[in-house]
């Protein structure tokens, strides 16, 4: 039996003993600071994770036509299935390297899987620690159909999918240089075919090799068919910035790399800085370094900037696909996943380290102590703040389904059971219980936009 089959086994007699001995001493979900009574985005309840304690997981994604919610937990070494409409787990799909540790117990991310996720129609694929990417066959059993190495030797993160579900865009983010790998994915087809088209590198001068820089989230714009992909860090952003080469404190900004997939050929395409003519290429950001990406609406695309990747980066950024002009939003920051709901016309930022209070401008918030982790919530018509909701420590995962407004995200279980777990009473509070996290699951009610119909609602894939 495999590492992998034993931790499933483990996993399920555990989530066995745990219903059986810890049920009836859970408290009521959604109290404490985490379930504010005033916000106009409300915590519903918390959906308990069978298994070992979360102490590590990553990329959340939501299938609405399936209604069903995916996270990538690397504590039980797999993705997580959650019903959208009971509101109750389902199953895991195992079969993954898991949370690997490093000798003073906290997890080593780069070698860590699950990681990203995504999902079309019957088909999901998400990225391991062991550089492959693994295909599940949703209308069939748990197990991968396919594991597809990228030729890297840490983990396939995060990535995108075209609306068609035929393209699919991975990035082996923590490989020194980045690059990604353009995929045929499945689109609707009954059997697997998935198959690696090419590699996609970017010009060292852009992002040069030794420093550590990355690829973060992609995501696809339907409009200009074009894939966007998050890069946190890159060179001469501005002119003779620290990128990593000197020391001291990070001064460069990040950028976005624009891909077309027609244009991409094997075994290896590179792009460089940003091409007006080909609508390809880097383009450098505005005090932004981001980690996450979602298209939104009237061709805009919200990037998750954080002071993670450069201290003085304390906004969020909005770029438009078509004309590229680039809009900050003020008073949210540190975001890691993003994601556009359409069902409520917000944007939903996994923010692990927003400033507990806004620096004036060239001000930073980049100690520990001066972050705290939150829900935020931005209206994507104003590219307006709207409100954040406290979250457990380190909280960055978040998902919305579009037809019944509901937003989850995962909550690390705390730090008394856990190495580098919740060092506040938020998680405790949002789950009902001080052991294992879970899913906290928030509700924007609008009326007639939330009645869980069966209506297409294809843009709710994009």
């Amino acid at each position: 039996m495999s590492r992998n089959s034993r931790a499933y086994v483990y996993a399920s007699a555990a989530a066995g003993l745990l219903s059986v001995a810890s049920t009836s001493s859970f408290a009521a979900p959604c109290t404490g600071p985490g379930a504010p009574t005033t916000t106009q985005t409300k915590c519903l309840t918390a959906i308990q994770i069978p298994g070992i304690p979360l102490q590590s997981f990553d990329i959340s994604w939501v299938n609405p036509k399936r209604a069903e919610m995916y996270f990538a937990d690397r504590s039980n070494a797999g993705i997580e299935v959650i019903d959208t409409r009971s509101l109750t787990w389902k199953r895991l799909l195992p079969g993954f390297v898991g949370a690997v540790h490093n000798a003073n117990g906290t997890v080593n991310n780069n070698i860590s899987g699950p990681d990203g996720v995504v999902s079309h129609g019957r088909w999901l694929y998400a990225g391991d620690g062991d550089s492959t990417l693994k295909v599940f066959d949703l209308d069939g059993a748990s197990t991968a159909v396919a594991s597809i190495a990228t030729g890297g030797t840490t983990r396939v993160d995060e990535m995108a999918l075209t609306s068609h579900g035929k393209r699919l865009l991975v990035a082996n983010n923590a490989e020194d240089p980045p690059f990604a790998t353009l995929f045929a994915a499945n689109g609707n087809a009954a059997k697997n075919h998935v198959s690696i088209i090419a590699r996609i590198i970017v010009d060292q001068a852009i992002i040069p090799a030794g420093a550590g820089l990355s690829l973060e989230q992609p995501s696809w714009d339907p409009t200009t068919k074009r894939f966007f992909n998050s890069i946190p860090i890159i060179a001469n952003n501005p002119a003779g910035c620290n990128y990593g080469q000197l020391s001291g404190p990070i001064t460069c900004h990040g950028g976005v790399l624009v891909i077309d997939p027609k244009t991409v050929t094997g075994p290896t395409t590179q792009l460089g800085a940003f091409d007006p003519a080909t609508n390809t290429g880097v383009i450098a950001l505005n005090g932004c370094s981001p980690n996450g990406s979602t298209v939104g609406p009237d061709d805009r695309i919200l990037l998750g900037c954080t002071p993670q990747n450069n201290p003085n980066d304390v906004i969020q950024l909005v770029i438009n696909s078509v004309n590229k002009k680039q809009t900050p939003i003020a008073n949210i920051t540190g975001s890691d996943e993003v994601w556009f709901n359409w069902g409520d016309d917000r944007y939903y930022t996994g923010s692990s380290r927003n400033c507990k209070a806004f620096p004036p401008p060239g001000g930073n918030c980049a100690a520990v102590s001066q972050q705290q982790a939150v829900l935020g919530v931005i209206n994507a018509r104003s590219n307006q703040l709207i409100e954040t909701i406290p979250q457990s420590s380190n909280s960055h995962s978040v998902a919305a389904d579009s037809k019944r407004n509901l937003i989850f995200v995962p909550q690390v279980a705390p730090a008394s059971v856990v190495i580098g777990g919740d060092t506040t009473s938020v998680g405790a509070g949002l789950c009902g219980q001080a052991t294992n996290g879970c899913v906290a699951v928030f509700q924007h009610k609008i009326e007639g936009k939330d009645d869980d119909d069966d209506r297409d609602d294809d843009e709710a894939e994009f």
